[in-house]
């Protein structure tokens, strides 16, 4: 199978079945063996009903269904896991994204032998306060933060190879930094490529302004996880000695000064100093055990396989 296309959904009835036969007669114009898999994410309108009478009309439109919203994240999860296409794409299901494009980005992936191609819609139809600003806030900042050189992380249309989707793990709320996520497995042939942007034609947006707030919040645990994520003693335990030896040196001084210099002085436990030193010390040793047990846990978790063997045959 050629292509995998992955549509997360969240009360899109009125877009899923024009979505579909768009997808379906660029398929057909460019001979593309493909599935589609829709991921309801907790609807509360008929959108199930619909993926299940246009699955029972195609057995090449496949659907998951939630129980309840968890999240787009969680929705890309599920279809990654159920995906057999030699390449996977991911597309939201409001047609603002164009699935004109997919050709060129498979041709991408499969020709070129990129890991992931990233979508760029650099002229949006989109508020520009609400959005448009926002975003390009937000992209510098995980741009400058993660080394991935994209302009639009939060483009839902993208392109993989089957490998990459099957090797990283997309939880929280990280869809949005699924290319870091892929960097960070070992997948360096990172793409983009200009794409459509289409206004919304039916219904509403699903995310606010709080989804900006939340992406920076993300980008901060992404950016400790690509960083410190295989040695969090390098960060816990720096801090951790550096705080145990300022409330040392402190407590040292106090007694020399208590013992030798003036000992006439009031009592140590009478100096702020003392509270100050013991403070720092009993934080620094519980920095350096966050770091320690950190090590304990990442060593004793089964690791995923990140390389390939060349083997010779015999002609």
């Amino acid at each position: 199978m050629n292509l995998s296309i992955i549509i997360p959904l969240l009360n899109e009835e009125e877009s899923l079945n024009e979505l579909y036969r768009w997808i379906t007669k660029v398929m057909q114009d460019y001979k593309l063996s493909y599935e589609i898999l829709f991921i309801d994410d907790g609807s509360t309108d008929d959108s199930w009903k619909t993926i299940t009478k246009l699955s029972n009309q195609d057995t090449q439109v496949k659907g998951i269904r939630f129980l309840k919203n968890f999240g787009k994240s969680q929705a890309l999860h599920a279809g990654f896991a159920a995906s057999e296409g030699d390449v996977v794409i991911t597309m939201d299901a409001d047609l603002q994204d164009n699935p004109e494009e997919i050709p060129e980005m498979y041709k991408m992936i499969y020709d070129q032998k990129y890991d992931l191609i990233s979508g760029w819609k650099k002229k949006r139809y989109d508020s520009v306060i609400a959005k448009n600003i926002p975003s390009k806030l937000f992209n510098a900042a995980a741009r400058k933060t993660s080394g991935v050189q994209l302009h639009d992380f939060n483009c839902g249309l993208k392109a993989f190879r089957k490998e990459v989707v099957k090797n990283i793990d997309v939880n929280g709320e990280m869809h949005r930094y699924i290319p870091v996520l892929a960097k960070n497995a070992g997948y360096n042939k990172i793409g983009e490529k200009i794409v459509q942007h289409q206004a919304r034609k039916y219904g509403k947006t699903k995310f606010g302004m709080e989804r900006f707030i939340n992406g920076f919040l993300d980008l901060v645990t992404i950016w400790f996880i690509s960083r410190f994520g295989k040695r969090p003693m390098h960060f816990f335990g720096l801090i951790g000695t550096f705080l145990f030896i300022s409330g040392f040196c402190i407590s040292l001084f106090l007694g020399i000064d208590k013992l030798f210099i003036d000992k006439t002085a009031r009592l140590i436990t009478q100096r702020p100093e003392f509270y100050i030193a013991l403070t720092t010390m009993v934080l620094g040793t519980q920095f350096f055990l966050a770091g320690f047990l950190g090590e304990i846990v990442l060593r004793s978790k089964e690791q995923k396989i990140r390389y390939k063997i060349l083997q010779k045959t015999n002609l």
